[in-house]
């Protein structure tokens, strides 16, 4: 009877139950692929979203950069640093390879805004590369500590690996998600966000205080026209959509009654390799004789600012031939706009209003923070000059007291207090 029971209950593990084996005598989970994928998939996307390559809204910086700050905030005193010892002490925060970290802190410092460089950190306008990490060096820059960092105000996380406290987010008094501009691509998503003028950022947050309207342009490291300004408010109040910019180009005249076409700003999208890409360009328009008018071009641009210049044959119809590079090359190109950010716990897409509104909101954090800790440390305070108030009222007894105790712990513990907390109605 009970070997029926017993190969009973074994057909029931291997009929009935699909997902279970035994194997060596024990019985073993299985689950399927697509169960898996599923659910892995989830959690990195989950993880590159939120840890690796959207910014968050209340301090507008990626992780990476945000833990860099953080590791050169540990390391500063004052001198600069070499960027391959801050790269290595941002490592104990941040799991990912040194190559990226180091890209990351070069990006930082040609925004010229939160990092001191000192060294070869390449141009953005010429596309040159930064230096190895062992030849150039950085430090915060005085608005950086100003603006970035309170160790009271802040909210900490520990590390990856629990061994320190890294900042969820940095206390930034500064709207620097719009100051710096972003682009980052996630699973899914991406993240594509305009810089703007620092001194305009600072009147639309004063305008957006006073419930009074005001107008932010985008402000470009290379310049540019905006050839659609008209649909930057659809843009701005949506937070998606695209941008037509356009280079700036004047026109020279030179000896001969000839005419030179410079080209001094350029759209975004043109920043480094692109204007390789670009010059290659104007050559084949020379190849495929869709123009005869250009005799030569050069590229005079470098940290001073850009200056490409494209010399004419005398009688060039210069017009026309601005037309065409505007639409034959990228001169004229469009940057796709998705402010996207980690708003309250997920990725949200916001428009320029609702940037500065959860900047606001986060400045009130801060200021709540900042004073709540201050009225603690006064209520301390408070509590401590009212003890002593009380004590000299009761001086000669609290002389008896210590000349009655054989050492300090017995002033400070037992029968002692509770005597002098029943003589005086005080409570220690």
């Amino acid at each position: 009877m009970s070997d029926e029971i017993n190969n009973e209950e074994v057909d029931e593990v291997e009929n009935v139950e699909p997902e279970q084996q035994e194997e060596n005598g024990r019985v073993r989970s299985i689950q399927h692929l697509s169960g898996m994928f599923e659910k892995w998939f989830l959690d990195y996307a989950s993880y590159v979203i939120l840890e690796r390559a959207v910014p968050y809204v209340n301090d507008g910086l990626k992780p990476v950069q945000r833990r860099i700050l953080h590791a050169m905030k540990e390391m500063d005193d004052g001198r600069f640093n070499k960027v391959a010892n801050i790269v290595g002490s941002t490592m104990a925060y941040h799991p990912h390879g040194d190559a990226s970290i180091k890209d990351a802190l070069v990006q930082l410092g040609q925004k010229n805004l939160l990092v001191d460089c000192q060294g070869n950190w390449g141009n953005i306008l010429t596309g040159d590369d930064a230096a190895a990490g062992r030849y150039i060096e950085a430090r915060l820059s005085k608005f950086a500590l100003e603006v970035a960092f309170n160790p009271k105000t802040t909210n900490w996380k520990l590390s990856y690996d629990g061994r320190k406290r890294e900042p969820v987010t940095l206390p930034v008094k500064f709207p620097l998600l719009l100051a710096q501009g972003v682009e980052g691509i996630a699973v899914g998503l991406a993240s594509k966000i305009l810089p703007h003028n620092f001194n305009e950022l600072l009147d639309a947050c004063v305008a957006y205080l006073k419930n009074e309207d005001f107008v932010l342009y985008p402000d470009f490291p290379t310049g540019g026209i905006i050839a659609n300004k008209d649909d930057l408010i659809q843009i701005y109040s949506t937070g998606m959509g695209k941008i037509k910019i356009r280079g700036k180009v004047e026109v020279e005249q030179v000896k001969g009654g000839k005419e030179r076409i410079v080209i001094t700003e350029i759209p975004y999208t043109m920043i480094g390799a692109n204007i390789g890409k670009f010059l290659n360009d104007v050559y084949s328009l020379v190849e495929t004789k869709k123009t005869s008018d250009i005799t030569d071009i050069t590229n005079q641009s470098s940290k001073e600012g850009i200056r490409i210049v494209l010399e004419l044959r005398k009688g060039a119809d210069t017009q026309n031939l601005i037309n065409l590079l505007y639409k034959k090359t990228k001169l004229e190109d469009t940057f796709g706009v998705n402010m996207l950010a980690v708003a309250e716990g997920r990725p949200e897409t916001l428009g320029l209003v609702p940037i500065i509104r959860h900047h606001v909101k986060f400045q009130y954090e801060l200021a709540t923070r900042k004073y709540q800790t201050l009225l603690k440390k006064e209520l301390d305070k408070k509590e401590i000059q009212e003890g002593l108030i009380k004590a000299c009222d009761v001086i000669d007894l609290i002389i008896e007291i210590l000349r009655g105790s054989k050492n300090v712990k017995d002033a400070r513990v037992g029968d002692t207090i509770t005597d002098f907390e029943n003589m005086t109605d005080y409570h220690l």
